[in-house]
């Protein structure tokens, strides 16, 4: 296999990087790296594997090197993300050399993904496997408190930096299938607008979350320890709701959460892991 197409771009080549971000809206119309690269976000642990033709990048398969969670144990992995190929340049097998060259790069280690629904027949050709992915939630009425929590903007460094900080030092979101110290990941969804606002529980616990057709959303928790939810939701509603849902597996959170379908836009692959048992879901904060 031949990989003499295929540039990798990392944190030390401005230039490259700004064919990567031109490269993203043409393949992916909604999702643009550049806000995240301007707050120098993009390090070491994320390489965009791209081939070049007259100076543009028309094929990409990204690696993000992370901490995964599975059973309680710290499993260092890696997630594929960007996969593509421009429309002009379709059905010539160009995201197919960029796929091998990213996977080359993870050697035997496990690797995850989420798929686009148009190309679900693609990632097994590689030995992914296919994961299903669950929604979580409970019925709680919440009325809303007297001191709503405050909102932090990841548009402010030490404000990412004190993410950072909460996600290396801070207790694991889940023990069953999840993911460690992925600020950066985060901060992605943030600089891309697609995350819930951020709110500050209490000074070590920070949660991503929003309430949505009467329903609270929380995305994330990042916390130096588990502790009793109940009575913080409050400060994060201004009218009262009945449902809460969780976009991770929440047994360390809210043990008797159910289960209460099967996740339909996430489809998760999986490569070279073992993973347990029953439903989970991978947190959406740490997906790329």
């Amino acid at each position: 296999m031949s990989t003499s197409r295929v540039v990798v771009i990392d944190q030390h080549a401005p230039s490259l990087q700004t064919a990567f971000c031109d490269y993203v809206p043409r393949v992916f119309r909604t999702v643009d790296f550049r806000r995240w690269c301007e707050w120098g976000e993009w390090t070491d642990d994320y390489r965009a594997f791209s081939i070049l033709e007259d100076g543009r990048v028309v094929a990409n398969a990204s690696v993000m090197r992370m901490c995964l969670r599975v059973e309680g144990r710290d499993v260092t992995g890696y997630q594929l993300g960007a996969v593509g190929c421009v429309p002009e340049r379709r059905g010539h097998g160009l995201a197919r050399v960029a796929m091998e060259a990213a996977l080359e790069s993870c050697g035997d280690a496990p690797v995850i993904l989420f798929a686009n629904k148009t190309v679900l027949d693609f990632y097994p050709r590689f030995g992914f496997a296919p994961r299903a992915q669950s929604l979580f939630g409970v019925d709680l009425q919440v009325t809303p408190s007297a001191e709503p929590a405050p909102t932090l903007e990841l548009a402010d460094p030490t404000v990412r930096q004190g993410l950072r900080t909460l996600a290396r030092e801070g207790t694991p979101l889940t023990e069953r299938f999840g993911a460690r110290r992925h600020a950066r990941i985060a901060s992605w969804y943030a600089a891309a607008n697609f995350a819930r606002p951020l709110r500050q529980l209490r000074e070590d616990a920070w949660v991503f979350a929003s309430v949505e057709d009467g329903v609270l959303h929380l995305d994330d928790v990042f916390a130096t320890e588990v502790f009793d939810l109940r009575p913080y939701l409050g400060r994060l509603v201004a009218e009262p709701v009945k449902q809460v849902r969780f976009g991770f597996t929440p047994e360390r959170w809210w043990p008797d959460a159910r289960v209460l379908g099967e996740d339909d836009d996430a489809d998760l692959f999986v490569r070279g892991l073992s993973l347990p048992e029953g439903p989970d879901r991978f947190p959406v904060m740490a997906r790329t």
